[in-house]
């Protein structure tokens, strides 16, 4: 056999043994969310955004695509959804202070404004994720409004 088909004989084998290794998958189930749903009571557009945009990354539920049985892939998805949770998990918002959940928001409407979030490594596969005009001015309006509420909530009485 020459070198080239062995060394791709070996790629295949490596490849077919890694198929059998799996990271975690991130399916919590969605009442995780109701905290966060019920706290910031987002309008039905700005919701439809979430489910379409946020969740995956930033839930302890993630609706996988198909090519998520493939590894490497599964690897790499599982290392953004785990990146995503780091900076911001919704469906941990009963575990942040106020202070945090303002931060989180503001953070998330200057993310959704300067069109860093979705990410575009996401939204290649994701297109009903990418965000009109429209959809940025409604993320961002919902999202000052929640940050007025707990503003209004940390001030003494």
């Amino acid at each position: 056999m020459r070198t080239f088909t062995k060394v791709l004989l070996v790629i295949l084998v490596i490849f077919i043994i890694a198929q059998f290794f799996q990271p975690e998958k991130n399916d919590g189930e969605m009442a995780t969310l109701d905290p966060f749903l019920n706290y910031t009571n987002p309008p039905e557009v700005v919701m439809t955004i979430l489910e379409t945009s946020c969740f995956d990354c930033h839930s302890a539920h993630t609706e996988y695509p198909w090519y998520n049985n493939i590894t490497p892939v599964n690897y790499w998805l599982a290392n953004h959804v785990n990146d995503g949770k780091k900076h911001f998990d919704m469906s941990k918002w009963d575990e942040y202070s106020l202070k945090q959940k303002d931060h989180k928001m503001e953070e998330l409407i200057e993310m959704v404004e300067d069109k860093e979030m979705p990410l575009d490594s996401y939204t290649w596969a994701h297109s009903e994720a990418n965000l009109s005009e429209e959809q940025i001015k409604s993320v961002i309006d919902w999202g000052e409004k929640v940050r007025l509420k707990l503003e209004m909530e940390s001030k003494p009485q």
